[in-house]
């Protein structure tokens, strides 16, 4: 038995759902989005802890400074930015028309 019967045309492909310059602003959008976001996560991960005996000086709550980034304050720089990035991402897509259906 074939899979398809013959002398049926293949469906034609759907136009794109958004025009190439769109696609390539709404590219450029997210992707300084996407780099922002990545860079606070450096600075969150690698930079503070480099410095942490120096911030150590500092107190917060009775701790310092360096153990609170450490153990703490590094954990709510991730969650919010990841708050912060799905909400501004969901920005973005509403603005070019391409959001998720609901």
């Amino acid at each position: 038995m074939p899979l398809a019967e013959p002398g049926a045309a293949p469906p034609a492909a759907a136009p794109p759902a958004i025009e190439p310059a769109v696609a390539r602003a709404y590219w450029r959008k997210t992707s300084a989005l996407m780099w922002t976001v990545l860079a606070i996560w450096f600075v969150a991960s690698f930079v503070v802890h480099v410095f942490a005996p120096s911030l150590n000086a500092v107190r917060v709550l009775g701790f310092p400074l360096g153990f609170y980034m450490a153990a703490q304050g590094s954990l709510v720089v991730f969650v919010v930015g990841l708050w912060w990035f799905a909400r501004r991402q969901n920005q973005i897509d509403e603005e070019f028309g391409v959001q998720e259906d609901a």
